[in-house]
């Protein structure tokens, strides 16, 4: 790492003139940081990046705990590496004392340890107090925030606002099966995406519930679906005992339905609306019609 380091005895003279404002050991006073960046990369090791507005005195940064020393780098907005102060406890925490500037400072470095791949699923445990965001990996769609699925949609990430401990999880590749069903004279998809082996699917239209089994216990099971299929709201079982699910929107009238099942069994999602049956059909059209024709017809005179 080629970085500058304050001498010996400007650190002195600033331990002695500026107190310490922070939990961790630090030099200055705390930075005002305008931007905070977690940079997931499918890798163990994430990438993390500050800005950090202009000051005209020392100002100290407190890192995210896994730091890598060696990986740090501070330089002005023109990309020219600045003189820093750098203390690390050893046990992973890190703080960086930058000098007066008239520029913003960026800092970049990497935190070891943040991120684990298990069984296709990466998980990534980051934390810190003031908001940040965390972007993801371009091909992610989906994630697992503390367990709740959310779409990504056409974001790239989130913000974590306020600071705190997330848990995250996604998709290495994402382990989507398509179940088609034909009714009448509609057809939908029905999207499975878990890493357990899916088995005995089967859309039961007089039940109004979708049933498969799944074969791996603690698997996420993420079930897309058009709502006019199998609208809300639902009730998920596993083996007839209720379990919790999580609920978003995957985009216009589908939604997307996410469980965690303890055990191997058989998954049955059970809604309040489903295609009707044509001979149920017609009635309840023909009622609809005359409530909306008798009061038009009311206002309707011929001349």
């Amino acid at each position: 790492m080629n970085q500058k380091f304050f001498s010996v005895i400007l650190l002195i003279v600033l331990v002695t003139v500026i107190p310490t404002v922070s939990a961790q050991f630090s030099l200055g006073v705390e930075a005002n940081q305008k931007s905070i960046e977690v940079k997931l990369n499918e890798s163990e090791i994430v990438n993390v990046k500050h800005v950090i507005g202009s000051s005209t005195i020392p100002v100290s940064v407190n890192l995210f705990d896994g730091a890598i020393p060696d990986s740090i780098i501070v330089a002005n907005e023109e990309g020219e590496e600045k003189e820093i102060g750098l203390y690390s406890d050893g046990k992973g925490n890190v703080s960086v004392t930058i000098l007066p500037s008239k520029q913003n400072s960026v800092i970049k470095y990497e935190v070891d340890d943040a991120a684990t791949l298990y069984e296709n699923i990466w998980t990534v445990r980051i934390g810190y107090s003031e908001t940040f965001s965390i972007s993801f990996p371009e091909k992610t769609e989906l994630f697992f925030l503390n367990d709740v699925i959310i779409q990504l949609g056409d974001k790239k990430g989130i913000s974590v606002n306020g600071g705190g401990n997330p848990i995250i999880q996604y998709y290495s590749e994402i382990p989507r099966t398509i179940e088609k069903i034909n009714w009448e004279e509609n057809n939908f998809d029905v999207e499975i995406i878990t890493n357990s082996k899916i088995d005995k699917f089967n859309f039961d239209q007089p039940s109004r519930s979708i049933n498969f089994q799944i074969n791996e216990k603690n698997e996420f099971v993420t079930i897309n679906l058009h709502e006019e299929l199998l609208g809300g709201p639902y009730v998920v079982l596993l083996d007839n005992e209720k379990i919790e699910y999580s609920k978003s929107v995957s985009k216009e009238n589908y939604v997307s339905l996410s469980m965690n099942p303890e055990s191997t069994g058989i998954i049955t999602i059970i809604g309040t609306t489903v295609i009707p049956e044509f001979s149920m059909f017609i009635p309840l059209i023909m009622g609809f019609l005359v409530v909306l024709t008798v009061p038009f017809m009311k206002k309707i005179s011929l001349h």
